[in-house]
């Protein structure tokens, strides 16, 4: 569930929409060190938002500012919308709504490619999230 004193928009650059076991799905990667990371771990829902080219600036700032340290919300003019128990903002274009299915870490023993492991010098690996698409919003 979304809770309205937790709010941390995260500009997701590593993800694939796609299906799975017979569902929509979406699927994106997080590192251990970021903020949203811990949200993700309680589990329940996430969301993915698309926006026009004009929030860019304000996707920038969700993606290298930490929302340990800033109020992104604020900073950005964002606007909170709770729905289906997660938050969106009213600026999104498109809202796709996920329950977690499952996860995993990737580290050094998934991968087969070996120019992988060179994104990951200080070992931070990433953990992939999938979720099922449950609802999709358009404005």
């Amino acid at each position: 569930m979304a809770d309205s004193d937790k709010i941390n928009p995260m500009t997701v650059s590593w993800g694939a929409l796609g299906e799975i076991w017979g569902k929509d799905a979406a699927f994106i990667f997080i590192r251990e060190n970021r903020y949203t990371y811990e949200f993700l771990e309680k589990g329940g829902l996430f969301t993915l938002s698309f926006y026009d080219e004009k929030y860019r600036p304000a996707l920038a700032l969700c993606g290298k500012k930490s929302g340990r340290d800033t109020d992104k919300v604020k900073e950005t003019g964002l606007t909170p919308v709770f729905t289906d128990g997660a938050v969106t903002f009213e600026q999104a274009k498109y809202t796709l709504v996920c329950r977690i299915a499952a996860s995993a870490l990737l580290d050094e023993s998934s991968f087969i490619a070996g120019y992988i492991g060179e994104n990951y010098n200080k070992n931070d690996y990433h953990k992939m999230f999938i979720g099922e698409i449950i609802k999709v919003y358009e404005n």
